[in-house]
């Protein structure tokens, strides 16, 4: 034996594994450098309710920051403003939610009925 893996699959996702653990370190350490506590702090309550809106978020502050968009640490408040704009983005895609209104007769009573 050569000391070669005997299985060139399991050794390709092993490396695949690796290299996206890599990938996600590399994320979490500009993220932290990008974004300050209160912040961090609010974007892992958001992933706590939901997990992709989160890294949603987490991918669009990674590119802004490597575009050099960002000046500075991301607060809270701006990332307050960066829910809001995606939150009016996605509401002009989405159909508007339609409402039931009821209209009652006025003067009407129960016992006036008669069946």
């Amino acid at each position: 034996m050569d000391g070669a893996p005997s299985d060139p699959i399991n050794s390709q996702s092993t490396e695949d594994v690796i290299k996206k653990e890599q990938e996600e370190q590399i994320r979490r350490d500009l993220l932290n450098t990008i974004v300050d506590t209160a912040a961090r702090e609010r974007l892992s309550r958001i992933a706590l309710v939901s997990p992709d809106r989160s890294r949603q978020i987490e991918t669009i502050l990674v590119r802004m920051a490597q575009s050099g968009q960002l000046r500075g640490r991301v607060t809270e408040a701006q990332l307050i403003d960066l829910l809001d704009q995606m939150e009016q983005v996605q509401g002009q895609g989405a159909q508007k939610k339609s409402t039931i209104v009821y209209h009652r007769r006025k003067g009407l009573e129960d016992d006036d009925l008669d069946f």
